[in-house]
């Protein structure tokens, strides 16, 4: 069993909207509500991928309400903690005909302490025997930068794996405290390590970079793929995955679904080549949809086919 846990658990509202020009009156073409979050996009990309998961996290007032009919609706197992305060609402619209995608973000519940507590005890009890605990996504009014660093620490204690993809200080403190795994996008990598990053030498300095501030295991997503740093019995190796050229109709929740894509493959054992190639694969097929972490399974196999992931030196061997 995989954990997501989703403290700002959002109802996803995307319209598709074609020719959307700012200061008209427009008719959608098409829409589509789905619980949202980064946690809740993982667990239902990591649901298609045929991984067994239960997605957690807090849900407040009548939109978190929805939030857990909409996860039920699909099937996927969870158990959220209600909380007092409503959670939040995030409003998309996507024109096919530009390829532009705007997005209107409410501001997150206020959470209380003893909120918080009652999350931590439901994360304790299903985190026996659970694979690994993935923390995802954006922290509410009212939780410590910290949380995620504590939360972690707390889990390692129990020897729980974890998983980290968030930004700003919530992720630096996170890093710090010795994940599993972290998976920033491009923008929050760079963030992180205070540069951008503008050619490959780059990447693999920031991979090393976060590494050292205490990742155990780093996967930096980009547009085209991912660059990553994992440590395998006593070596460390270095790759990058790039997806193939494909018409997007939405990227949208493709990160969150990268990520599904890796761990589902690693649950099942498989090397790291072939989890990233999945990982990478799964990505790219989500941008041909309307709704974060939602593809069609049976396309993964022809696009993992193309795509290309090869090792890379270290960053002072490159010089």
């Amino acid at each position: 069993m995989i954990v997501t846990v989703t403290l700002n658990a959002a109802l996803d509202r995307t319209v598709t909207v074609p020719n959307f020009q700012r200061g008209h009156r427009h008719r959608a073409s098409q829409g589509l509500t789905l619980a949202g979050g980064k946690g809740i996009n993982i667990a239902r990309a990591l649901k298609r991928l045929g991984a067994p998961v239960v997605a957690t996290g807090l849900a407040g007032g009548r939109t978190g309400t929805r939030i857990v009919e909409e996860l039920t609706a699909e099937a996927i197992l969870n158990d959220f903690v209600r909380i007092a305060d409503e959670s939040r609402t995030t409003t998309a619209v996507v024109d096919p005909t530009s390829g532009s995608y705007t997005e209107i973000v409410e501001w997150g519940p206020h959470v209380e302490p003893e909120e918080l507590e009652m999350l931590m005890d439901k994360l304790h009890y299903l985190a026996n025997g659970a694979e690994a605990v993935i923390f995802a996504g954006s922290l509410p009014r009212g939780v410590q930068d910290s949380f995620y660093a504590e939360a972690i620490r707390d889990l390692k204690r129990r020897n729980v794996q974890t998983i980290l993809d968030s930004d700003g200080q919530p992720l630096r403190l996170g890093t710090e405290a010795e994940p599993f795994l972290v998976t920033p996008n491009q923008p929050e990598a760079e963030g992180l390590v205070g540069q951008e990053f503008s050619d490959d030498d780059d990447f693999l300095m920031a991979l090393d970079a976060i590494a050292e501030m205490g990742a155990q295991n780093v996967l930096v997503t980009y547009e085209a793929g991912c660059v990553g740093r994992f440590r395998e019995e006593r070596r460390v190796r270095r790759f990058r995955a790039a997806a193939p050229r494909l018409e997007a109709l939405s990227a949208v929740g493709s990160g969150d679904t990268l990520l599904a894509g890796f761990i589902s493959a690693r649950v099942e054992g498989r090397s790291t080549e072939e989890s990233l190639r999945n990982a990478v694969a799964a990505g790219a097929v989500s941008t041909l949809e309307v709704g974060a972490g939602r593809f069609q399974p049976r396309e993964l196999g022809r696009i993992s086919s193309e795509v290309r992931v090869e090792e890379l030196e270290p960053a002072n061997a490159s010089r």
